[in-house]
């Protein structure tokens, strides 16, 4: 239940259970390496209360663990081969397709309403947005979720680069998550995003009578396989919209709000006002 103050458990989708499993295979190859957690926290530069913890499902390890726990248990490629799935397992369970997706885009084109998008945000605003979640996120959960939205913003400098633009509400960039000191650097890493020539930012200011978003947030995927996807989030519910119809009424509506918002050079412009006022 909402408000509760406990922390969030690994979710209840199956990832809870691949963990376990994982944890399970790396100590059937420390067992037969002979090692205890300590050892093997020791060769990995991790603590023993770290392994233990992997083990019992109850920690993501990081890539460079699994690459160097495979080489010292002499796994055989074993735990690489599940490195991928346990990646996803650092994203809540409905946006995991979605990230997927969002990874191999060719053009992503972004609508939000309440806060700066995961794919502009610096990490101490991701850190506060998770920080507010409700039920309360631990804090090992919430470093699994920063950095595993930090590695989504690889998508911006992948060769070739996607073509990105992004619509903000006004209202978004003046709350102050994490305070003045994080809005602040939140506006100075959204002007040097803008500056990329594959990102155009805009912001739909608030005295705007005419509106198409009112309906909410939104993102629009074209991927490699020239599928056009729409993806829809509200209350940690996720939904990937594929029908043809569907997107393609979102992708006009999305036209219409760009075309209310400030123009990209007007929207710099204004995020950088806010940065010489503030």
């Amino acid at each position: 239940m909402a408000g509760t103050g406990r922390p969030e458990q690994p979710d209840g989708d199956g990832s809870g259970a691949f963990l376990r499993c994982f944890g399970r295979q790396l100590k059937l190859f420390r067992e037969k390496a002979g090692l205890t957690q300590a050892e093997l926290g020791a060769r990995l530069g991790y603590g023993e209360d770290q392994v233990s913890a992997v083990e019992q499902g109850r920690r993501i390890p990081k890539p460079f663990l699994i690459d160097t726990a495979d080489e010292v248990l002499a796994a055989g490629g074993v735990l690489v081969a599940m490195k991928e799935e346990v990646a996803r397992t650092r994203y809540p369970a409905f946006f995991r397709d979605a990230a997927r997706l969002e990874a191999e885009a060719v053009e992503l084109h972004v609508y939000d309403t309440h806060i700066v998008n995961g794919l502009l945000q610096t990490d101490e605003y991701a850190r506060a947005v998770f920080s507010m979640r409700r039920p309360l996120l631990d804090e090992e959960t919430i470093e699994q979720r920063v950095t595993a939205r930090l590695a989504r913003q690889e998508v911006m400098d992948r060769r070739p680069a996607p073509l990105m633009s992004f619509v903000i509400e006004e209202a978004a960039l003046l709350r102050p998550v994490g305070g003045a000191a994080v809005l602040r650097e939140q506006w100075a890493h959204l002007v040097e995003i803008g500056l990329k020539r594959n990102v155009e930012i805009q912001v739909m200011p608030t005295s705007r009578e005419e509106h198409a978003g009112l309906a909410g947030p939104f993102t629009l995927i074209e991927t490699t396989a020239q599928r056009s996807v729409a993806y829809v989030e509200v209350q940690n519910v996720g939904r990937l919209q594929t029908e043809r119809e569907k997107v393609r009424e979102l992708q006009a509506q999305y036209g219409i709000i760009r075309a209310q918002a400030l123009t990209p050079r007007e929207s710099l412009a204004f995020v950088e006002k806010l940065l010489g006022d503030g």
